[in-house]
């Protein structure tokens, strides 16, 4: 059998980071059979699907190299083949006319609620040429007792009686289809084999199952996920930090981090963390997704981002560091000398800019506030004494950590009475990488000329 997985998200809203999970196992499954992963808008409800939001889904796949295979499917543009479908299964007895008053229908409800009863319309059995001139839902026929058991590739075997199934709208009022009945049908017609997604959706399978039966079609595998909690058990939303997946790109999160991260919300391999495209494509199964709630922790995908971070090439990360900029080349290949440094500080791709603009051009750097009062007068007169016995020539960084160690010893001095207000003065900053390294990346006229313009006392 050809695998076909797909993702089918609600244009109602951002595509969410448990959306993004969903998206990211259908891929992998599909990628791992050497299937394909397909992509379908579930755009059914008018009046909260909105163009945006079919943007902003789009947008967050392809960040995350989610994007499925071929063009996705609208399932509103499929309305003619669903009422179709509906239309086969009333003239095969599987389906009625319900004429039921919204005012029945709610009374009938009270009554199924105080007697613990499923609905049964009056219409399932009634003669059709009673029927009088109004408005219908057309609704399948659910079996009245037994029961349907779903092999479920994640949650196990799971029983429903067939006595606690109403009767499913599959046509409104209006004509419409209904959500329950086009995602059979769309999930037919697509070729689709098993059907990942999560696991507030495992009572919807069995009614789903019902029209899949009653079509003579074959009934896909299921694999119901559970959902995603926040740190205190209770169920993800914003206040735990459940952004949209496009929020965590402009926070500075790399898509490799959050699909690693992603990943291992649910599923694991072994005792493996970090777990790259390839490696995941390869390992991906069914059996290894839990039946218990991942917890999403943030502090976890900011360790995860920071070591995707360290393991981007120096060219990149220079690149990063400047943000847009031009530079000349002098100040790239400074910047990719002091890449791997400023990659061990970082948290957030966001965070390189700022970390090594001193080093992103030669002009004077602004101390900050924190970092003005390493400069005081004692502080400055050694730094200008440093300057003034500094060779000219640059220095490699373990020739400038031989030079400046000499040099202390020389003046009766320890590190520490001048690394900070050195790291201040060439800096701006109060904390950065290694000294040594940025001054002999800098080099030496630009650290003489970096103490005389910020120790002018």
């Amino acid at each position: 059998m050809s695998v076909i997985t797909r993702f089918a998200p609600s244009p109602t809203g951002y595509l969410h980071i448990g959306g993004a999970r969903t998206a990211l196992f259908n891929y992998l499954f599909a990628r791992h059979h050497g299937g394909r992963y397909l992509l379908r808008i579930e755009d059914t409800d008018h009046e909260r699907s909105t163009k945006d939001a079919i943007d902003a889904i789009h947008d967050g796949l392809n960040w995350l190299g989610l994007a499925g295979d071929g063009e996705a499917v609208s399932q509103s543009s499929r309305a003619d083949r669903h009422v179709e479908v509906a239309q086969q299964l009333l003239e095969a007895g599987h389906a009625y006319r319900c004429y039921l008053t919204p005012d029945e229908l709610t009374a009938m409800r009270e009554e199924a609620r105080a007697t613990g009863q499923k609905i049964i319309s009056p219409w399932r059995d009634a003669d059709p040429q009673s029927a009088p001139d109004q408005p219908f839902t057309v609704r399948l026929k659910m079996p009245l007792d037994g029961s349907t058991t779903i092999a479920d590739q994640v949650q196990g075997d799971v029983t429903v009686q067939h006595a606690t199934l109403d009767d499913l709208v599959m046509l409104r009022g209006d004509g419409s289809p209904t959500y329950m009945l086009a995602v059979v049908v769309d999930d037919h017609d697509m070729g689709v084999t098993h059907v990942i997604r999560g696991d507030d959706h495992l009572n919807n399978a069995f009614r789903q199952m019902k029209i899949i039966e009653a079509m003579g079609w074959p009934v896909p595998v299921y694999a119901h996920i559970p959902l995603i909690h926040g740190a205190d058990g209770a169920k993800l939303s914003k206040r735990h930090g459940a952004l949209s997946a496009t929020a965590y790109r402009d926070m500075g999160y790399m898509p490799e981090a959050m699909c690693n991260y992603l990943l291992r919300l649910g599923w694991s391999h072994g005792d493996d963390e970090i777990i790259n495209r390839e490696q995941a494509i390869e390992w991906f199964d069914l059996k290894g997704i839990g039946k218990s709630p991942a917890r999403f922790d943030t502090d976890k995908l900011t360790a995860i981002n920071s070591h995707y971070i360290r393991a981007l090439p120096p060219e990149d990360l220079a690149a990063l560091m400047l943000d847009g900029q031009d530079a000349s080349p002098s100040i790239v290949k400074r910047l990719v000398a002091l890449a791997p440094a400023f990659a061990e500080r970082a948290h957030h791709l966001g965070d390189l800019p700022a970390m090594a603009r001193f080093a992103a051009s030669n002009y004077l750097p602004a101390v900050e506030d924190d970092a003005q009062a390493l400069l005081d007068a004692d502080a400055c007169l050694r730094l200008q004494k440093l300057a003034q016995d500094l060779p000219d020539d640059d220095l490699s960084p373990d020739a400038f950590k031989a030079f400046l160690g000499q040099w202390l010893e020389g003046e009766g001095l320890k590190m520490r009475d001048i690394g900070p207000c050195l790291r201040a003065a060439v800096t701006g900053m109060k904390q950065t990488p290694d000294i040594i390294l940025i001054c002999s990346s800098l080099g030496m006229e630009n650290v003489k000329a970096r103490i005389a313009g910020n120790c002018k006392n």
